[in-house]
């Protein structure tokens, strides 16, 4: 029907008769009759060319509209307008058996199938679901396996992975986070939290932003736990053990007091460097510190080796006194020549007893290096210069 009522618009603008019949007042198409009496001819001073049914008056006939032309359709379908035009189209929608509609069944097909699909929900083995009421107020918490709720949005579902442990890096960065140590001293300390979701409901209900309040608590016990410790002691390593696990309980206990559904799994300090403007200035601390321990090693050592030098001299000593009390006089002499064996041993000269036909003193050294020097062969250089 609208392109036929565009069609006879098209006429219309053309000077033509949209409405069929002949080319004469008197048409048979439908047209109202004349305005001057009802009669076949057109008024005197009137063309006979067509006319134009817009016009208001144009040609004895009066102006046609919208709702005369809709008025042409009847209960079999749209009428013929002008005499010769073809119907329009009628579409109507299938009827089932007995003559009723098929939109009801159409819709509570829609309906049930999106009450099935938001009402049944599915929850991973690692994973735990929270319901609300229209997305606010907390009602469950759904386990692994499968679960129903009321439809959407009557009920929503958000589901978390409860058993992946999560990370935090403080700082975040690479930035520098400069921390007091007891001895009045800065030290540029980063370490990584891992934790992960205890209880679902406490985290997503009971803080407000429950990651941040997790940051905030482990500064805040970092900070407290390298204030009981000197810098010596952070910067090389040694309390860094005892700092993680007094992190990570203090860390705990206070998130179980705020009920934030968290559990901290661990806290690994990554790094603990002097702050950047002074580092050179611990450099060269460091290296001192580091030659004066080895000072301290080696005069440890030589320490140990006269002790135990002067504990063997004691046990010695210790065993002479024994046999000495068994035999006075024969330990006594066996010690006086020991003794002046040990000494004459490192002189040039030999004393001996004063006798008829002896010389008291000979020199045996010079007399033995004489003898060494007779007894080697000569080398071809000696020969040569001789």
């Amino acid at each position: 029907m609208i392109e036929q009522f565009g069609e006879r618009i098209g006429l219309a603008m053309a000077g033509k008769n949209p409405w069929g019949g002949g080319d004469k007042g008197g048409g048979d198409g439908g047209g109202d009759p004349p305005e001057d009496g009802g009669g076949d001819e057109p008024a005197a001073g009137k063309g006979d060319g067509p006319r134009n049914p817009w016009l208001p008056g144009g040609g004895g006939r009066r102006s046609a509209n919208i709702e005369d032309i809709f008025k042409q359709r009847g209960p079999e379908g749209p009428r013929r307008v002008g005499g010769g035009g073809p119907r329009g189209p009628n579409f109507r929608m299938p009827e089932r058996p007995g003559g009723k509609s098929w939109l009801p069944v159409v819709l509570g097909g829609f309906v049930g199938l999106w009450i099935i699909m938001t009402s049944t929900h599915f929850v991973q083995p690692r994973e735990q679901g929270v319901v609300t009421w229209f997305g606010g107020k907390f009602s469950d918490t759904l386990s692994p396996g499968t679960n129903f709720t009321l439809p959407w949005p009557i009920q929503q579902v958000e589901v978390e992975n409860v058993s992946e442990i999560r990370s935090e890096t403080i700082p975040s960065g690479g930035q520098e986070k400069l921390i007091l140590t007891s001895d009045q001293n800065l030290v540029d300390l980063s370490y990584l939290i891992r934790w992960n979701i205890a209880d679902l409901s406490l985290y997503k209900f009971q803080l407000a932003d429950p990651n941040d309040t997790l940051l905030e608590v482990a500064e805040a016990t970092m900070r407290a736990a390298v204030a009981e410790q000197d810098l010596d002691t952070v910067l090389t390593g040694s309390g860094r053990a005892e700092i993680e696990q007094k992190v990570r309980e203090n860390m705990q206990a206070i998130l179980d007091a705020f009920r934030s559904g968290i559990a901290v799994q661990g806290v690994e300090i990554n790094k603990t460097d002097p702050p950047s403007r002074v580092e050179e200035a611990f450099k060269d601390v460091s290296s001192a510190q580091q030659d004066a321990d080895a000072a301290m090693n080696r005069a440890r050592a030589f320490a140990q080796q006269l002790l135990a030098r002067a504990q063997g001299d004691a046990a010695e000593f210790n065993n002479i006194y024994q046999e000495y009390k068994l035999a006075p006089e024969v330990t006594r002499r066996r010690l006086y020549y020991e003794t002046m064996e040990s000494v004459l041993s490192k002189t040039d000269k030999t004393i001996i007893e004063g006798g008829s036909g002896v010389t008291p003193y000979l020199p045996l050294p010079e007399v033995r290096r004489r003898s060494q020097q007779q007894a080697q062969p000569a080398t071809p250089q000696q020969t040569q210069g001789q």
